[in-house]
């Protein structure tokens, strides 16, 4: 780290742009933070004039906030000869860690040996952090002071004093998130201010060239996806009319394994060869007009690497089959052109169309499916190159078809006629098998599935994520969220606008089945107003409407990282006050939900097996109470236990009902806001009874009542039951004390 005197600290911008108020003021969140610093400054300050430093220091900041901005970064301040800048500070895309890596290698590239004022040049140290800081969102603007706060600065800081003049320094949380994507270097473990033991360091050296993913595993589920698309394929390639597919679904979801497996199944129809151009997107690549050019490298067989010559003979012998020789001279330079720099300039697009009308000689050869993988990272060039295609094959009766995948949010610019498939959850059997295999492959215990099937939501992403996590060595008992899951649903929840993402944030610190009612009391909202987030959410494929207006999460991860997002402090307030609303808790949990934790075990046989959960809202009527009745199974080989007397939670008209419901359910607590639990007489039932449409008196529904079930001990006073073994008795819980919100209801 570089001291100096003459230097200042820069907060703030009067240009900065306002920001409207953030619902939830502050997050947790995972960033990383490059911190970039000048070698030698000291010295450099004191040999120079004032003035001349000033110059200086206005030409390097210049050129570092460009490059950040570039990259999407935040600078949040500029100290001495330091600059210090946040990714994924407000939105993640993901790849946060990517992004910042890239930064610091393009800002070395912009600054090492190159003169900035007169002869001057400058050298830096960069040092790049990932981990978890609480960020102010209304500041988290460029020239912000303040917007973050934890230990991964100073790590960052701490990092670049590692790294060597001209080079970029990881930690191994970044090092992680950017494998596969950087070439890295491992270093011997450096001492490092505060950490014990001494910290492994990785120094980046570049970008990875894209390769192809690799899909060896069977496909599972999928069969109704894979027959409508080839359906709609065959149908184009016969009828010579066109159709253009967008994929859709979440990070996570198989997009990739289902073209791949449409690639390898589908290489006919009717008998005619089928040939297929696939590309996928990198992430922020350097040349926008890259996947245009690898399916021009997959169309002529050029290999990465090939040299000029190779190149040129390898495209001569593509085009020669499809154009006369007059136009291959002219074609070929410019597909070189393309191919050797695909930057979006003037050479490079008429390259692209000359590209394109290759793609169409070759549909009136062969029956042709064109398909790019990502396409939401793609530049808008892509997109009207592709669009570009289609019109012509379509005004030309061609037989060719278009297949793109995307995530669900992403405002794509497909045609008109498009068909969209949507990519759905695994069914929870077939989750289940996609776990066996994957443990079985990884030579893990295959029991396992049943503590990992809760935790995947169907998506066979996330699946194999935690099967690599174990492989990796976490415990399988106390499994964390696997990094990679975590960046890819925060992405997730960051392309939400802030009332939506605070919506699922007081959701996820609730649990279980939520109501609108709750959300809003959370949130300290005016009644109603989260009613149309709610609808937006489940439109959006992030939330499963339940029974009774109640809402569930579709992916068990995202109502973690939702719930996590919240300071200590929040959550506290979110919970407390959402206390006092009547939950939809119910004794059926659904498919990905998070499981309630307040639900308990009994202390009896079925210990394993957490207690189902009623409120008593919901059996204020005869149908509610016929639904939350449940038989108590005897214990094996014990006599049948008797029926409990007549409760709050069990009227005596429904217990002939409830003793003729199918046993398998055999445990049962009412939950409601706690309070006293009033004496069950005879008039309370009468009057029952007499309120219209079976439900509860007026009196009785003003009484917040608790009542869980426990064990009868031999000898105590149960009302109607004697001390036969395994029956149960209403016990009520302690009323709650609620203290002050301590939080203003805007928050």
């Amino acid at each position: 780290m570089i001291t100096t005197t003459t230097t200042s600290i820069i907060v703030g911008d009067a240009r900065r742009p306002v920001t409207p108020r953030w619902p939830v003021p502050e997050e947790r969140r995972t960033v990383t933070v490059l911190f970039a610093d000048i070698v030698g400054s000291t010295a450099l300050v004191n040999r120079l004039d004032p003035e001349d430093v000033r110059a200086l220091q206005r030409v390097y900041f210049d050129t570092v906030a460009r490059v950040l901005h570039r990259w999407q970064g935040v600078v949040e301040k500029y100290v001495g000869d330091a600059v210090m800048a946040l990714f994924g500070a407000r939105h993640s895309d993901g790849f946060d860690a990517y992004r910042a890596v890239r930064a610091g290698l393009e800002i070395q590239a912009a600054l090492d040996r190159r003169p900035m004022v007169g002869d001057i040049r400058l050298r830096v140290r960069v040092g790049v952090a990932t981990g978890e800081v609480v960020v102010d969102l209304g500041d988290a603007v460029s020239g912000g002071h303040g917007v973050a706060s934890g230990a991964v600065i100073t790590t960052a800081a701490r990092l670049q004093e590692y790294a060597p003049p001209g080079a970029v320094a990881l930690c191994a949380a970044t090092a992680r998130a950017t494998a596969g994507l950087i070439n890295q270097r491992q270093l011997p473990p450096v001492p490092v201010a505060g950490h014990v033991p001494p910290v492994p360091v990785w120094h980046a050296v570049g970008p990875v060239r894209p390769g192809v993913d690799r899909h060896d595993g069977p496909l599972i589920g999928r069969r109704r996806e894979l027959a409508t698309i080839r359906d709609q394929l065959t149908l184009a390639i016969r009828e010579r009319k066109p159709c253009w597919i967008s994929l859709v679904g979440p990070t996570g979801s198989g997009r990739s394994r289902l073209l791949h497996e449409l690639v390898r199944g589908m290489t006919t129809v009717d008998g005619a060869l089928v040939h297929w151009s696939v590309t996928a997107c990198q992430p922020y690549p350097d040349q926008v007009l890259e996947p245009v050019a690898e399916l021009l490298r997959g169309v002529a067989g050029v290999r990465r690497g090939d040299g000029p010559a190779a190149v040129h003979d390898r495209l001569v012998a593509a085009l020669t089959a499809l154009f006369p020789p007059e136009r291959v001279a002219a074609a070929v330079p410019a597909l070189q052109r393309m191919l050797a720099n695909p930057d979006g300039s003037a050479a490079a697009m008429a390259g692209a169309a000359i590209c394109r009308d290759v793609l169409l000689r070759l549909a009136t050869q062969v029956p042709l499916v064109v398909a790019v993988d990502d396409v939401d990272r793609a530049a808008p060039a892509v997109s009207g190159f592709l669009r570009a295609l289609f019109s012509a094959a379509t005004a030309r009766g061609l037989p060719l078809a278009v297949i793109t995948l995307h995530q669900p949010q992403w405002a794509d610019t497909r045609p008109g006629s498009a068909r969209r498939v949507t990519i759905r959850p695994l069914a929870t059997v077939q989750s289940g098998r996609l776990l066996r295999h994957l443990l079985t492959r990884a030579g893990q215990p295959v029991p396992l599935v049943d503590r990992l099937l809760p935790l995947v939501g169907g998506r066979p992403g996330h699946a194999a994520a935690y099967v690599a996590s174990i492989v990796a060595g976490a415990d399988p008992a106390a499994l964390p969220l696997p990094e990679a899951v975590r960046r890819a649903v925060g992405a997730e929840l960051d392309h939400l606008d802030g009332e939506r993402r605070a919506v699922l944030m007081a959701a996820g610190v609730l649990g279980g089945v939520i109501s609108g009612a709750a959300v809003d009391r959370a949130l300290g909202w005016t009644p109603g107003r989260s009613v149309s987030a709610l609808r937006r959410l489940v439109a959006a494929g992030l939330l499963i409407p339940q029974h009774a207006g109640g809402y569930g999460f579709a992916s068990p991860a995202l109502c973690q990282v939702a719930a996590e997002r919240l300071p200590r402090a929040l959550r506290a307030v979110f919970t407390r006050r959402a206390a006092t609303v009547p939950r939809h808790d119910t004794a059926r949990r659904p498919h990905g939900a998070a499981v309630n934790p307040v639900a308990r075990t009994l202390g009896d046989g079925s210990a394993n097996r957490p207690a189902e959960v009623v409120r008593l809202d919901a059996v204020r009527s005869r149908v509610g109470r016929d639904t939350a009745l449940v038989t108590l199974a005897p214990a094996p080989g014990s006599n049948p236990p008797r029926l409990p007397a007549p409760t709050m939670a069990t009227p005596p008209a429904a217990l002939p009902r409830a003793a003729n419901r199918a046993a398998g359910v055999n445990r049962l607590r009412a939950v409601a806001p706690a309070g006293d639990v009033p004496p069950t007489s005879a008039a309370t039932v009468s009057a029952a009874r007499a309120n219209g449409g079976g439900h509860w008196p007026s009196d009785v529904g003003r009484v917040p009542v608790a009542i869980r079930v426990a064990p009868i001990v031999a000898g105590s006073a149960g009302p109607g039951v004697g001390a036969t073994p395994g029956a149960r008795r209403a016990v009520p819980r302690p009323p709650l004390i609620h203290q002050p919100d301590g939080l203003a209801d805007s928050a």
